[in-house]
């Protein structure tokens, strides 16, 4: 299979946020559609955590992407119209440097060697990007989960580089439940003895670690109501049980779990998963107020220095690592600051990984606001 992935050399050095520099860092990237002529179709998507950036199929990789029921011809996101940029994020293991990379300067990886990563880092490599595309300014800006931390990051440090902005299931600053999950997930991987402080290989690789990593990721992307409805309290048949466990796996949404961790912790590189989460747990719009703004307003007043005409929020009403308040929070602040903002609350039963699966009705809110730019 074809690898549809273009790479961009990141301006050399490129300096971290919170010290320390890359040389020879490139992001990774594909492309969907035609960008015009006055180069003003372009919309650039910003991923969560784990996915790269094959968001959908294309000539180059047929093979269906992260977001494939929303992105393409005459999808919600109509590559007939729009240029569409998804990048990998960089800090990530899929194509962009991060702690998997080779250092250049030392000819060895990475590790725990890579600079201290922040999504504005991230926010900021996307904007190398779009700006080597020739685009000086997005049509719109979307970014989902962690991607919409990172595009509020690249808004605030590029006024003006996006006329319409996209907020999905996001937040304005990592709050206190979000970074408790987060800090576990992180330690079950740094408890795991073959992570041995990011020194692993393919033959001692922290796979413990990752798997309950994954599910307690999981547990938190989804609603009570949905594991209700899904699996009530279904046993496995005595040969899916086995009985080398005493402990093992007894009810079927165990076996989903176990299921979804396999799946993930050969795909994802435990030191990029470290610092990615980080990254999140760090991040906080409130850094951005005004010098003197009042502690309690302070997100508020980091929002109003957000440059954009117009802004489509979403949020899920099930959502409990990214709560709709937080979205709430996001749309009034853009709307006190005098930007057009429509304010979309779901009450889909997935939570937060609902902007994945629930393609109708958030397929029906994005082409609806794009219709509109």
């Amino acid at each position: 299979m074809a690898d549809a992935r273009k790479y961009f050399a990141l301006p050399s050095p490129f300096a971290m946020r919170r010290g320390g520099s890359l040389v020879g860092a490139q992001i990774a990237y594909e492309t969907w559609g035609t960008l015009s002529a006055a180069r003003d179709n372009a919309i650039l998507i910003l991923t969560g955590l784990s996915p790269g950036a094959h968001a959908a199929a294309n000539a180059d990789d047929p093979s269906p992407g992260w977001w494939e029921e929303m992105l393409g011809p005459n999808k919600h996101i109509d590559t007939n119209r729009w240029f569409v940029i998804c990048v990998n994020s960089l800090g990530s293991c899929k194509g962009s440097t991060g702690p998997l990379s080779v250092d250049p300067q030392t000819g060895k990886v990475y590790k725990l060697g890579f600079p201290d990563l922040t999504l504005e880092d991230v926010g900021n490599a996307a904007f190398e990007v779009v700006r080597g595309l020739g685009i000086e300014r997005l049509a719109c800006l979307l970014g989902n989960s962690m991607g919409g931390m990172s595009a509020l990051g690249y808004l605030l440090q590029h006024p003006g580089s996006a006329r319409t902005h996209i907020s999905i299931s996001t937040a304005p600053q990592a709050q206190p439940f979000a970074i408790a999950i987060r800090s576990l997930q992180r330690e079950a991987i740094r408890l795991d003895p073959n992570w041995n402080l990011g020194e692993y290989d393919d033959e001692h690789y922290p796979e413990a670690g990752m798997s309950i990593a994954r599910k307690l990721g999981v547990i938190t992307y989804r609603s009570a109501m949905e594991w209700v409805g899904r699996f009530a309290r279904i046993r496995l048949d005595h040969e899916a049980r086995g009985d080398d466990d005493p402990f093992g796996a007894e009810f079927a949404v165990e076996s989903y779990l176990v299921g979804h961790a396999k799946k993930f912790v050969r795909s994802f590189d435990p030191n990029s998963y470290l610092y990615l989460s980080r990254a999140s747990d760090w991040f906080d719009i409130a850094e951005y107020a005004p010098a003197g703004a009042n502690a309690n307003d302070r997100i508020a007043a980091a929002l109003a220095r957000i440059d954009v005409e117009r802004a489509l929020v979403i949020g899920v009403t099930t959502d409990i690592l990214f709560p709709l308040s937080q979205q709430e929070e996001i749309a009034d602040g853009l709307s006190a600051a005098g930007v057009d903002v429509d304010f979309v609350a779901l009450d889909s039963p997935q939570g937060h990984d609902a902007f994945l699966v629930d393609i109708v009705r958030f397929g029906a809110a994005i082409a609806g606001f794009l219709a509109r730019i």
